[in-house]
């Protein structure tokens, strides 16, 4: 049943909920139900952003200079408002989104888990003291924060992306402008309301809905944005990065096209189940999802039996029916996908897949169906592009030197997976292949929240990790004191 709203969602600027400048709105529909908008948002301008702006410049120095203690208390609020409204939130999740209601679910406490961490892990990162001569010196340093952040997230994790990058920035002492994917922003204004809720100060973290070409040169380009935390593809992240001042701190994630390496002593079933997970999941709509699966010549015949017999048991349908595959988020990406295809059976061999799923049930959302290739060579276009959806790749090798050659014969490296029992190929693998995110015997999606993130070439800046104690580090800026006793 569709859930038809026409409710209108504000900017949150300066600690009030305000509509645009320009008195525009646009919809935000369900990609399992085009007929279901789930609700109106702020066209914003280019004067909206600089508001947002001189919000979040205005509240710094405050800011800054409030007790950490008091910091955390806030952000430990904000996770627990997420907490108690974990279903009103996942719900519009998968509305606007279309990942099944579990995945929702659990991406939302899994944001709330993040704010907690930093929450605590903020209130102990700090300087060091160093050891010298002069018994009438200190030398230590200290971390200050940096300014205003933009944060500019993505649509596939709408809601624990923008997490790990705003509570970072805010138990640090920066000030925030949070401008979320235009395909959901339903969820960041729950974000946000659980900010507001939590008690922030005015300024400090700020909200704008919009299209990138509208507010994006502002909050990219203002002299008063000191950091830039932005996830999406390599192509925006290039923008942005010939966009910004010399002195803006830049923190990317960007693209990737993930390979899983089947050795000849593998585990079949757990190789099967794996890629299923990593390349199928979300419906393929994820940054380390795994995209290539590069296959021992010697089982390759028994695993891709194996591959598309669990593959073809895959249901697909409506997020909140919790179905394995939901839609694909937006109508464009879909068309993408759709696209690759078609080069892929020009390309490639098919083995199942390649097409929209038939049926009434599928007719007004943005459906595809779990796509396998094979015979699959290093020149083609779906073993080089990345396609962020549904499909895999398979791509036969001879030993472990030829599925490196292979694994790193990409552009990107963000995340990597090898599948054996073999001790020496793990170890080896560890240091091989290039790539910021390495897993043996595991899917290529996935991390914690407490560990490093981030990747290698053109799937990263490869200068600030998020995540973990390492995604204070790139909010905070050392200022070295020789202070005479």
């Amino acid at each position: 049943m569709s859930l038809i709203t026409d409710q209108v969602f504000h900017n949150y600027i300066n600690g009030a909920w305000v509509a645009s400048q320009s008195g525009a709105l646009a919809p935000n529909g369900n990609p399992a139900d085009t007929a279901d908008n789930v609700g109106q948002f702020q066209a914003s301008t280019a004067e909206d952003a600089a508001a947002a702006v001189q919000a979040a410049q205005n509240a710094f120095l405050a800011w800054k200079n409030t007790p950490i203690s008091k910091r955390a208390q806030i952000i430990e609020k904000a996770a627990a408002y997420l907490e108690t409204h974990v279903d009103e939130i996942a719900l519009g999740l998968t509305r606007e989104e279309g990942k099944t209601l579990a995945q929702s679910k659990g991406e939302v406490l899994r944001s709330a888990q993040t704010l907690r961490f930093y929450a605590i892990e903020g209130q102990t990162y700090t300087g060091e003291t160093f050891p010298q001569d002069d018994a009438q010196m200190m030398v230590y340093t200290q971390r200050e924060p940096l300014g205003v952040a933009t944060v500019i997230a993505p649509w596939n994790f709408p809601i624990s992306i923008p997490a790990r990058k705003i509570a970072p920035a805010l138990i640090t002492g920066n000030t925030v402008v949070f401008k979320p994917s235009s395909e959901t922003p339903l969820t960041g204004y729950y974000l946000t309301k659980a900010f507001d809720e939590a008690g922030i100060p005015p300024g400090v973290l700020n909200f704008i809905t919009g299209r990138a070409s509208a507010v994006g040169p502002t909050l990219v380009e203002s002299p008063a944005v000191k950091a830039i935390s932005f996830t999406g593809s390599t192509a925006a992240g290039e923008q942005i990065a010939k966009a910004a001042k010399m002195t803006t701190r830049l923190q990317m994630e960007l693209g990737g096209k993930n390979p899983l390496i089947v050795m000849e002593d593998a585990d079949l079933d757990l190789a099967v189940n794996l890629v299923v997970q990593g390349g199928f999941n979300l419906s393929g709509q994820a940054c380390t999802g795994t995209s290539r699966v590069l296959v021992h010549s010697a089982v390759k015949a028994e695993f891709t039996k194996k591959l598309v017999e669990k593959v073809r048991t895959l249901t697909l349908g409506p997020g909140i029916e919790n179905r394995d595959l939901g839609p694909i988020a937006t109508e464009s990406q879909l068309n993408t996908i759709l696209e690759y295809i078609e080069i892929g059976k020009r390309e490639a061999t098919l083995l199942c897949g390649g097409a929209c799923p038939e049926g009434s049930e599928f007719e007004n959302g943005f459906y595809v169906l779990p796509t396998v290739f094979t015979d699959v060579t290093q020149d083609m276009r779906i073993a080089k592009e990345e396609i962020f959806g549904p499909v895999v790749a398979v791509i036969e090798v001879t030993d472990y030197e030829d599925a490196l050659a292979k694994a790193n014969d990409t552009e990107y490296g963000l995340s990597a997976a090898i599948v054996t029992q073999n001790p020496k190929y793990a170890h080896r693998f560890v240091h091989d292949i290039e790539a910021g995110t390495v897993k043996i015997n595991r899917t290529t999606t996935g991390n914690l929240i407490n560990a490093p993130f981030g990747g290698l070439k053109q799937s990263s800046t490869s200068t600030f990790r998020e995540s973990g104690r390492a995604g204070l580090e790139f909010y905070t800026q050392i200022k070295t004191v020789y202070r005479g006793i």
